[in-house]
This record gives structure tokens, C-alpha cells and sequence, in this order.
């Protein structure tokens, strides 16, 4: 393992996880030198309905927050993204290759998203309807639909998932993501640092599909 590179863990239902268990690994790369940074443990069948179970046992609770209060979760989430963006764009640009400045200002930028999200789900109003009759009012609810399983790619590690998480946070949703294998630490930063506020009450959950034995590989 790289100095400055994590070891590479999955978290699953609350609990961080590696290649115990027979799990398969993956040699995660440097892209600029070729050099082998960690092995990522890849979630099996099994792992991820686990994370699917738990995120489906958090929504009920998440869904029932209020939307204020989602926002203040979303909005102390990005002030520790903020604060750890120097840590995170440094692991980004180990194993995605972009230069330290670039990818620290992507941090900043999906903490920004995060603030973004944060006030979008304090406005999901609804609406009334024109009924067509007296005797009746018709209205528009928007209400969470679910647990979101997110999957995102290697190019832009943090504002994607960003993008993806946020929304369905704030709309009341719980996650399941599945970042890219080619740049994994970057994503599982965020229950190490930033999510921590969120992983309490959201059951956000993080894993990375063995391509050749799951389909969300």
C-alpha cells in the first residue's frame, strides 16, 4: 500500500469490510507511474443485498425526517468536505490522475452540490390542481420513492457521486453507490469524513461489484 493511500474497505450496513471472506481483489493503480496503490475487495452478491437490505431498513426513518432537517445533515456533510478537501484531492489525483489543484477544486465543488441539494429539498412543494368538479380538490404530493442505487464513473469521482447522492438525500431517499473501480478511495472518503453525519441517519452505503459476478458491476 502507497503511503498517503488508504487500505481499501467496503462499507456495508454500518460496518467497514475487506477482502475477508474469500472476496475478490483488484490491483488499484497510479495511472501517471503504473504504480499499484491497494487492492480493492470486490462486493459479492451477497454484499450487496446486504447493502440494499440495510438501506431499504434506514428508509423508513430518513423518509420521515423532516426536509429541514435533511438539509442540515447535507449542509454539515459539505462543510466537512470542505475541510478534508485538501486529503481527498490528494487521493484523487494518486489514483485518477489529475493534477492536486484540479481535483482539490472538485471537492470544493461537490460540496458545493451538497449545499445545492441541501436547499432543493426544502423546496419540493407540491401542487393544487384545477379540480374538474366543486366537490373536489385535486393535489400533487412529492414524496421519496425509495432507496437509489447510484453508480458512477472514473472521470469525475467526487462530483458525480455528489450529484447522485445529494439529490436522492435530500428528496427523503436512501443510497446504495457504486463508484468506479479505477478510483475508489476517492468515494469511500466520503463515510470516512464527509458522510459521517449523513451515514448515521441515511444509511448511505458503499460498495465495488465484482464485474464478473454481479450485474451492477
Amino acid at each position: 500500500m502507497t503511503e498517503n493511500y488508504p487500505e481499501l474497505r467496503l462499507f456495508l450496513a454500518g460496518a467497514w469490510v475487506g477482502a475477508e471472506a474469500g472476496r475478490t481483489t483488484r490491483e488499484v493503480t497510479n495511472p501517471a507511474t503504473g504504480e499499484v496503490l491497494s487492492a480493492l475487495p470486490l462486493a459479492e452478491p451477497q454484499d450487496l443485498d446486504a447493502a440494499a437490505e440495510a438501506a431499504a431498513a434506514a428508509f423508513p426513518e430518513w423518509r420521515r425526517t423532516p426536509a429541514l432537517q435533511r438539509s442540515r445533515i447535507l449542509r454539515r456533510a459539505a462543510d466537512v468536505l470542505r475541510s478534508r478537501a485538501a486529503e481527498i484531492g490528494r487521493l484523487t489525483s494518486l489514483e485518477q490522475g489529475k493534477p492536486i489543484a484540479e481535483a482539490t477544486s472538485e471537492v470544493h465543488a461537490a460540496a458545493g452540490i451538497f449545499d445545492w441539494f441541501a436547499e432543493e429539498g426544502r423546496r419540493a412543494y407540491g401542487r393544487v390542481v384545477p379540480a374538474s368538479r366543486a366537490d373536489r380538490q385535486d393535489l400533487v404530493l412529492r414524496e421519496p420513492v425509495g432507496p437509489v442505487l447510484a453508480l458512477t464513473p472514473w472521470n469525475f469521482p467526487i462530483t458525480i457521486p455528489a450529484r447522485k447522492i445529494g439529490a436522492a438525500l435530500a428528496a427523503g431517499c436512501t443510497c446504495v453507490i457504486k463508484p468506479a473501480e479505477e478510483t475508489p478511495a476517492t468515494a469511500l472518503a466520503w463515510p470516512r469524513r464527509a458522510m459521517t453525519p449523513v451515514c448515521r441517519r441515511a444509511s448511505s452505503r458503499w460498495s465495488s461489484g465484482n464485474r464478473h459476478r454481479s450485474p451492477s458491476g
